[in-house]
């Protein structure tokens, strides 16, 4: 599967779940607006068939996903690529907490 076949825009592609998660973004974006930090600058809804996640981004590549029934960022860390939600991936200055625990398990390992 090429890289462009695994994320889709288009609605004929999403099944009758996606379009069901699809539902439930669009909703809370209205009622709850969008993340603080999210740009609304060319918001679409995604579907990634790989995964099954439905989300929405931007043209700045920001994703925003159901956390339970609250809209939030989905964070994705540059250094060594561990997702998730504020809680799961603590972004800071040097990477994320994993990448934190990867160090500290090196560190711990040439001692």
């Amino acid at each position: 599967m090429k890289t462009q076949d695994i994320t889709t825009t288009n609605l004929a592609d999403f099944g009758h779940r996606e379009r069901e998660e699809m539902t439930h973004l669009l909703n809370a974006w209205s009622q709850q607006g969008l993340p603080d930090d999210f740009y609304d600058d060319q918001v679409t809804c995604m579907f990634n068939k790989m995964s099954g996640n439905v989300f929405l981004t931007n043209s700045d590549y920001q994703v925003a996903m159901m956390n339970g029934d609250k809209l939030e960022m989905w964070h994705t860390c540059g250094n060594c690529g561990h997702e998730g939600f504020a809680e799961d991936c603590q972004l800071n200055d040097d990477g994320c907490n994993e990448c934190n625990e990867i160090e500290e398990d090196d560190e711990e390992e040439t001692c």
